[in-house]
């Protein structure tokens, strides 16, 4: 599993010119499921690793504007705490060889289609504020402001 985390200011995703998720400030998560993702990994401990850093990581400025805030943090002081989770399969892409990436070690869609929904169900029961997701599979457009930049990637592969 791969999560690429970006705060953002604001954020939304749109499905055939419509709206189907936005938050105001805190995190646009992009998740990806590779080949070696299996169904026992919702519930596991890196699972549960991985979704307490996208909760937790203090990536938000305080008062002093020093990165000591979390997004549980920010939803507690009224200042954002959105999560906006949107499928990316292309996380995985193997762009080593020629000029076209290669995807075969993204997960099955069927596979990442159920881990993306188990993961979007886990992070909506513990996220601090609005909550909102893309639709897995369909061509999406991303409209956001990167706040900082702060772009942070969190990959399973580096909690084994």
């Amino acid at each position: 599993m791969r999560l690429l985390l970006q705060r953002v200011e604001r954020a939304h995703v749109e499905v055939d010119a419509r709206t189907v998720g936005e938050i105001g400030q805190g995190l646009l998560v992009l998740a990806g499921f590779g080949q070696s993702d299996g169904p026992d990994l919702p519930g596991g401990k890196i699972w549960r690793t991985l979704c307490d850093k996208v909760l937790d990581l203090r990536i938000f400025p305080d008062a002093e504007g020093k990165l000591n805030l979390s997004l549980r943090d920010t939803a507690a002081t009224g200042l954002g705490g959105g999560l906006l989770l949107v499928s990316q399969f292309t996380l995985y892409a193997d762009a080593r060889r020629g000029r076209r990436p290669s995807f075969s070690n993204a997960a099955p869609p069927e596979l990442a289609r159920s881990l993306y929904d188990r993961l979007a169900a886990d992070l909506s029961a513990r996220c601090p504020g609005p909550f909102a997701t893309g639709v897995f599979g369909a061509e999406m457009r991303l409209d956001f402001v990167n706040w900082g930049p702060v772009t942070i990637l969190l990959d399973s592969a580096d909690y084994d």
